[in-house]
């Protein structure tokens, strides 16, 4: 059997010390890397070459993070990304969530949290890649194609982040079944990204979005008392005792 080839990175940073400094522990954990210190040297790079995950600084002395994330976008959605940037600016935040930005780090960040997000969001990307392309899972007035990162909700797509994907998966695999927070930030996130039952709270409100006719009072993806949730789709049998909201 052939060795699985190591996870291929693309570090987008125009810092000599952050980016070598990138690179450097990067290649030590294994991964392979692929160094661009410039909007035109990234777009170069992407060409024809798929990677698992891009570390984008939002800042370039040509250009900036996101049109690389664009162009990566239309060439493979599967390919996670994490923006870097000296500033937290909430509007830059927003638009690289929009764009399907798996995490958002601030400057000067810990290298070793930042390898971890890594590990995490290379995981979370292999979860989802095991999806048939051609496989679409209709819940409510939602149809999600996991293996291309979107969701058509009354005739408009829109792009679905790396966590929004895996989380919606993690409770379709589960469908019928109460899962509990803890199970959630278990498999969708991790311990190392410091995430709370609040942040489950806050990813399932946006899924209700999107499916459920009445957000405020859900009949798909149910909150079930002191516990967790539970998809509910045709076929499935509640249990439980549920309640309205979070």
């Amino acid at each position: 059997m052939a060795a699985e080839r190591p996870s291929r990175i693309l570090v987008v940073e125009d810092e000599r010390n952050v980016g070598s400094t990138l690179v450097e522990r990067l290649q030590r954990e294994g991964y392979e890397v692929v160094w661009a210190q410039s909007q035109e040297d990234a777009l170069l790079q992407i060409g024809g070459r798929k990677f698992d995950l891009a570390l984008l600084d939002v800042g370039l002395p040509d250009g900036n993070g996101f049109q690389v994330a664009q162009k990566l976008r239309e060439q493979s959605r599967s390919t996670a990304m994490i923006f870097l940037t000296a500033f937290g600016n909430p509007e830059d935040r927003i638009r690289g969530l929009e764009l399907g930005a798996e995490d958002y780090v601030v400057k000067p960040f810990h290298i070793k949290e930042l390898l971890l997000r890594v590990q995490n969001g290379l995981k979370r990307a292999r979860y989802l890649s095991g999806t048939p392309e051609a496989a679409e899972l209709v819940v409510g007035k939602a149809c999600f194609r996991f293996s291309r990162f979107e969701v058509e909700v009354e005739g408009a797509v829109q792009s679905l982040t790396h966590k929004e994907c895996a989380l919606m998966k993690f409770l379709a695999d589960r469908r019928g079944k109460v899962v509990s927070r803890d199970e959630i930030l278990n498999e969708v996130w991790s311990e190392d990204e410091f995430p709370s039952s609040r942040t489950v709270d806050n990813f399932i409100m946006r899924l209700r979005r999107l499916v459920e006719v009445d957000p405020e009072t859900p009949q798909l993806i149910r909150s079930v008392r002191g516990i967790g949730y539970q998809l509910v789709l045709e076929g499935n049998e509640p249990a439980g005792r549920k309640e309205g909201g979070t």
